[in-house]
Parts: structure tokens; C-alpha cells; sequence
């Protein structure tokens, strides 16, 4: 997540929520993208360093927990870098330039140059950040399929290139001899079954043999694979892309929560600020008096129902706007007390955090020093390949 600004319901809803839900049956990790902020900041910085505390601070009260998450910000795994320098020399530029988001935030702000090689280069250094924790799966929405297909691209690209040495072969084979006798045997009855057959079932069977291996390290079952495949030795695995469900967190104006068009309800802002807000909101334009009947699915007030009322509190709201038999302050009275409820809680864990800025620290340096060990091991790997590793 970029530390561009405070975040509101909108991340909350679209992305925080998920990320809790993840984190118990995933090995996730989560990173303030300070390096992709500038893409877009890059001549006013000045408001990320004090977005990246906050961030961190509003990740863990709304129930991201660093002990079952790796927490850690980019720029303190400078690994990132090194492997997008890396993949920038071997990825085509039209790769890049036919990502689709690449034109379309060009377009959304005008007002700024991105002109820029880092802007162009953000989804390469994406893919980057992806790569290097060797990542099975990538929680995008619909919208972001493009960037992790990019990634896979450029995966299946730098394997092609450095996944076969000059001794590919002869470690292959020494790889298969410590799966012991029966199961090396096994293995070159499926390579060949599949290499000269086309057998894709020899391929599954093939490759589940390899994940039950206790005897070969990882580095030994990625070059398995490939050398069962007939391809080269896998050193940077193709990620998956885990459709999350998208945002249904309108804002206060109808259109989606965001900065961008300033109609959003911030995670830390007060009770009185949340209550103002809600209260102004726009509503049904043709009911112009109190008497004047409305219809609720032209009324912003009526998508925040749908996120936060129950079915009868929908239906009071159904028969009351149609009828004009409540007013547009009592429709929003339900909304205003089920946003802040849902705000209580988060507010109060952060205001413990705040006042405990070395818990927070340590958080993220711990989390950056997990994260910067598997990048490390993943550069050694990459440098290696790409004949690099000159002091061994």
C-alpha cells in the first residue's frame, strides 16, 4: 500500500478486512510501498515519512497482526531495487507500456508529469516486489490480473534466459540420484513419459513426487522441475493471481472512496468530524422538501445501507424514503451509529499505538529484517544465475 495520504474506509473495506481474513491461512506479507509513492510524488515527498507510521499504525489496529504477518517497509529491503535493475534489463519496453494502467492514471492526473522512467517502470518494480519472496499467490482485484500476468511474464522470461548453466544437466541428475532408487527411477520414467509422450498426467504425477521430496533441498526440487518440464531450472517462481472481492465502500458523494475526489471518511477522524460529514451528504435530488418522496437508489445514503444495515433497517429505509414518511436526517441517523461503532474500536487501538512509537519501530524493523533475509537468499540465487556472484 502506497503512504500517499491518511486511509479511510474505503482501504479498510477493500483491502485491511481481506488482509486480516488472509493472514490466517497464508504466510502473508504486507509492505508500505514507499518506493512506488514517488512514482507519483516524487516532487513533494514531503508527506510520506509521517503516511508510513500512520499507515503501520492503522494496519494493526484495524487487526493486522505482526506476529502471524511479516509487516516491513520497502525501502528498507533494498533488495527490491537490485532485482528491479536486474528484470529491467532483460523485460521488453512494450511490456511495459501496454500495461493497462499505465495510460489510464496518466490520463487521471494530468496535473502532475509522469513523463518519468519510474513511472513507467512501477509495474516492473512491482513485479519485483512480488519475485522476490518467491510468492505463491498476489490478492489483487480484477483490475490488477494485468500486473500480476506481467509478473508471470517476466518470470517465464528470466527462466527461459539463466535457468540453464553450463552444468544444468549434470546437477540435475545429481539432484535425482538423492531421491533415492525407487523414486529417481520413477522420476525419469515420468520425464520421459511426458518429454516424449506429451503424457500430461506423467507431468502431475511427476511433479507431486517432487513436493513429497524430503531429500533434496529447494534450490535441488526447482531444478527438478524445470529438468522434468524440459525447460530450465526455476529460480524465480510465476505467482497466481487471489481475485479478492471488490469494495463495495461507496463515498460520501456516491462515487468510490478516494482521495482523488475528496469524499472520504478517514479511519482516525473524530466522532464529531465522521457525524458532520455523514449529515451533509448529498441525497436524492428530487426531494427538493421533507414531503417530497425519494427513491433510494439514487441516493448515496442508500449504498451505505447496503454496507452497513441489517434487512429490516433496508426495508424502514425502502418504505420510508418512497413514501416520504422519514426525512433525510433520520435515514442517515442508522448509517452515522453503525460508522462510528465500526470506527470505536480502531480508534482506540491506534491511540495505544500512537503513544507507543518504539512498539510500532520495533514492529517494522523486525518485519523489514524477516522480509530482507528472503530477499537476500533470493538475490544470491538471482546474481548467481545471471553470473554476478563474483566473491562467491
Amino acid at each position: 500500500m502506497r503512504p500517499t495520504g491518511q486511509l479511510h474506509l474505503g482501504h479498510y473495506h477493500g483491502v485491511l478486512k481481506n488482509w486480516v481474513t488472509l493472514q490466517e491461512a497464508y504466510d502473508c506479507y504486507f509492505f508500505v510501498a514507499d518506493w512506488h509513492a514517488l512514482t507519483t510524488h516524487y516532487d513533494d515527498p514531503s508527506v510520506i515519512p509521517n503516511s508510513i507510521w500512520d499507515m503501520v499504525i492503522d494496519w494493526l489496529a484495524a487487526g493486522v497482526d505482526s506476529d502471524s504477518a511479516t509487516l516491513f517497509v520497502q525501502s528498507l529491503v533494498p533488495e527490491h531495487a537490485e532485482l528491479h535493475l536486474l528484470l529491467s534489463m532483460i523485460t521488453p519496453l512494450g511490456w511495459l507500456e501496454r500495461v493497462p494502467s499505465y495510460k489510464d492514471q496518466q490520463e487521471k492526473l494530468k496535473e502532475k508529469d509522469l513523463a518519468t522512467y519510474g513511472f513507467l517502470g512501477y509495474p516492473l518494480l512491482q513485479s519485483a516486489d512480488i519475485l522476490i519472496y518467491r510468492a505463491a499467490q498476489v490478492p489483487v482485484g480484477e483490475d490488477q490480473v494485468a500486473h500480476v500476468e506481467l509478473t508471470r511474464e517476466v518470470a517465464r522470461r528470466f527462466n527461459h534466459i539463466y535457468g540453464r548453466g553450463a552444468n544444468y544437466e549434470e546437477e540435475a541428475e545429481a539432484a535425482r540420484k538423492k531421491m533415492g532408487k525407487k523414486a529417481a527411477k520413477q522420476y525419469a520414467q515420468l520425464r520421459k513419459a511426458y518429454q516424449e509422450q506429451g503424457d500430461a498426467e506423467a507431468l502431475l504425477k511427476g511433479q507431486e513426487l517432487l513436493g513429497a521430496q524430503q531429500n533434496i533441498s529447494m534450490e535441488e526440487r526447482e531444478r527438478l522441475l524445470g529438468y522434468l518440464e524440459g525447460s530450465g531450472r526455476v529460480i524465480l517462481a510465476e505467482p497466481q493471481p487471489l481475485l479478492t472481492k471488490a469494495s463495495k465502500m461507496p463515498g460520501l458523494d456516491g462515487q468510490k472512496m478516494s482521495k482523488s475526489y475528496a469524499n472520504t471518511i478517514s479511519l482516525r477522524e473524530t466522532p464529531e468530524q465522521v457525524e458532520n460529514k455523514l449529515k451533509r451528504m448529498p441525497t436524492d435530488t428530487n426531494r427538493v422538501r421533507r414531503t417530497d418522496p425519494g427513491d433510494p437508489q439514487k441516493c448515496p445514503v442508500w449504498q451505505f445501507h447496503e454496507v452497513y444495515s441489517d434487512l429490516k433497517t433496508r426495508e424502514w429505509v425502502q418504505a420510508g424514503c418512497t413514501s416520504a414518511g422519514i426525512g433525510c436526517l433520520e435515514c442517515k441517523a442508522p448509517v452515522i451509529e453503525a460508522v462510528l461503532d465500526e470506527l470505536k474500536p480502531i480508534q482506540a487501538r491506534a491511540a495505544e499505538l500512537e503513544a507507543q512509537p518504539e512498539q510500532v519501530k520495533r514492529i517494522i524493523e523486525a518485519g523489514s529484517e524477516k522480509a530482507r533475509a528472503v530477499a537476500r537468499e533470493t538475490m544470491r540465487e538471482v546474481r548467481e544465475a545471471m553470473s554476478l556472484q563474483i566473491l562467491g
